[in-house]
């Protein structure tokens, strides 16, 4: 290729053109989409048996949608819904769609140019005129034409130079050179320019004050102004993504998901977004049915795709599918080692696979498959030495597979499923961690993190989640922590300072239930939220602060001398025991003795629900 050494200035001052090229993964998004959309088989992009698409039999063309689309405008910008909308994701532009409820396409080219430093102060002008609160007055009739797209605000270079034409009489050319002068902010230079516009506006009819007026608007606003081609292009692929989300959310969240496979916390993001807010079914990996990408299988449901599962990588799965493809399905976790390539699909990536779920259609008991896992491997390299020997009589060695049996071993719990899988996909898949508490927690944790708000001054906020992750720093105060608490609506980011941080130590472990008391301050650079914790209680502590009684449902047959041998050991807490006792004929509530109180902790309430069932045991808030 041609190339120059010369910089974008020099470039320019000996007459070439400066071109930049942007390489933009939307585009790629856009591109598998499509291809999704119109049926494409490449990666497994097929509907399900007996789904119809009832989409119109000519191809989809992503050139020839409509800019006016009411949907794509009422559910995707106007209320915000931009999650994987390209340039409208942040936190801080979803606020500015909340305001402004754009509903036609220039309001989206000036979002695109507008929030930026500097033009950010020019937002509540154009949104208070958008919706009529503020008057749109102009110092010329003339300028109607040119403003009147954005309300009066001027937000694009190009409006300069119009303005610069019409008012002032400008040829192209000049009104070029009169928007770089205004950029540069040369005194002298500007001094030239405001004589020539000042003297072009009177010959036109402008009065003196008028256009030197106009000068000053001009020259202020020039600093901040946008290049409209770069915003309208920019502004054309956020409402092409913004339009699939709209009317193609399996097929176009299945690409993007596929995009950014490699990024852990964008995959959760949009895996969130697609189930919450979309309605989306992300269906399990499945080494019979995934392939490397998710694909979309039905209108409403997304395969979730083997890339993004720790330890596999491109070359694993294609073998995988080889393998599939010439030999049909997968018969079980045996039969997957015999005919997959374990040079390229390795003990880690079989692993792997199996903490993330893709064998659960064939076995789910993933701690027994994990357990049997080198079992099956040594048991295919036997068969695939003795495939490759001939007996004494001729004969092709063909020991068989059928004899090997799985290694036992315990299933795993619910939360031992999960921590699983986030060892093998980054984040719980099938469920969250925090749901076994939820209802625990509720009754004194008024808010899920979702809905946390800054508060007044000292105003303390009591938040609980899961510790999703947790990375220290060294201060001049000592080592702090920054713990990420996940509760399944949201994941906010606490920072716990030197003194908290080492008197909790025991406490703050990745995948534990954490309860903190802090407090929540807007954070002005982001535009979200600042929490610092002030205490940190885990589930123990919180109930000894706030629980009033343990209340344990009897009926006639219960034995009162092993409720005694139940509460022994936690005898001596401050917790108060009650106990609804109720026979054929009659009930009563009674409390035990100031000597029967308890210290709550998770092994005393799973005693008592293994003995008395647990809707008999009852933790009063």
């Amino acid at each position: 290729s041609m190339v120059s050494q010369f910089d974008k200035d020099d470039v320019e001052a000996v007459g070439l053109v400066k071109f930049d090229f942007l390489g933009l993964t939307t585009l790629t998004i856009l591109d598998w989409a499509v291809r999704y959309i119109n049926g494409g088989k490449n990666e497994g992009g097929r509907m399900e048996e007996g789904e119809s698409r009832d989409r119109s039999s000519s191809a989809f063309d992503l050139s020839a949608i409509p800019l006016d689309d009411a949907e794509t405008y009422r559910c995707i910008f106007a209320s915000a819904n931009v999650i994987a909308v390209f340039q409208f994701e942040s936190r801080g532009m979803r606020d500015l769609l909340k305001q402004a409820k754009p509903d036609r396409f220039e309001d989206i080219i000036a979002l695109v140019a507008l929030y930026r430093p500097g033009p950010m102060d020019l937002i509540p002008d154009f949104v208070a005129r958008k919706h009529g609160r503020e008057k749109v007055e102009y110092l010329d009739p003339r300028l109607e034409t040119i403003l009147g797209p954005t309300y009066g605000v001027m937000v694009y270079q190009e409006q300069v130079m119009q303005i610069a034409q019409v008012i002032g009489g400008y040829s192209l050319g000049s009104a070029d050179l009169l928007r770089r002068a205004m950029g540069k902010k040369k005194p002298e230079e500007m001094a030239l320019q405001r004589h020539i516009f000042v003297n072009g506006a009177l010959e036109r009819g402008m009065r003196e004050g008028r256009a030197s007026e106009l000068f000053n608007l001009m020259e202020k606003f020039a600093g901040y102004g946008f290049n409209k081609s770069h915003a309208a292009a920019y502004a054309l692929i956020a409402y092409q993504t913004a339009y699939l989300k709209a009317h193609f959310p399996a097929e176009f969240m299945a690409a993007t998901l596929s995009a950014v496979m490699a990024d852990t916390d964008k995959v959760q993001l949009y895996c969130n977004d697609s189930a919450e807010t979309l309605g989306l079914t992300i269906l399990a990996p499945d080494i019979n049915q995934s392939v490397y990408r998710f694909v979309p299988v039905s209108r409403r449901e997304i395969r979730y795709g083997l890339g993004a599962i720790k330890g596999t990588g491109e070359a694993a799965v294609a073998d995988m599918a080889v393998a599939r493809n010439s030999g049909g399905k997968f018969k079980d976790l045996f039969d997957f080692c015999r005919r997959v390539d374990k040079r390229i699909v390795n003990r880690r990536t079989i692993e792997s696979l199996i903490r993330a779920g893709a064998f659960d259609a064939l076995d789910d008991h993933r701690a027994g498959l994990l357990a049997s896992v080198g079992v099956a491997m040594e048991a295919a390299e036997q068969v695939s030495r003795s495939a490759a020997q001939v007996s004494l009589f001729g004969e092709v060695g063909g020991a068989s597979m059928e004899a090997v049996a799985p290694v036992p071993a315990r299933r795993w719990t619910k939360r031992e499923v999960l921590q699983n899988e986030k060892l093998a996909v980054g984040f719980y898949l099938s469920g969250h961690p925090f749901e076994s508490y939820a209802a625990e927690v509720a009754a004194f944790v008024r808010r899920p993190l979702k809905d946390l708000q800054p508060q007044k001054e000292r105003e303390t906020v009591l938040m609980a989640g899961i510790i999703h992750a947790i990375r220290t720093q060294n201060t001049r105060r000592g080592r702090m922590a920054f713990v990420t608490l996940d509760d399944g609506t949201a994941q906010v980011e606490v920072a716990v300072f030197n003194e908290l941080f080492i008197a909790n130590r025991a406490a703050i472990k990745e995948d534990e239930l954490l309860i903190i008391e802090g407090q929540v301050r807007k954070d002005e650079y982001s535009g979200g939220i600042r929490v610092g914790a002030d205490k940190i209680l885990d589930l123990n502590a919180a109930r000894a602060r706030f629980a009033t009684q343990l209340k344990l449902s009897f009926n006639g047959q219960a034995n009162a001398s092993r409720l005694a041998n139940v509460l022994k050991p936690y005898l001596g807490g401050t917790c108060p025991v009650w106990i609804n006792y109720r026979n054929g004929s009659a009930s009563c509530d009674l409390e035990l003795g100031a000597s029967k109180r308890v210290r709550l902790s998770d092994t005393l309430i799973d005693s008592l629900a293994e003995w008395l069932a647990p809707e008999n045991v009852h933790i009063v808030y």
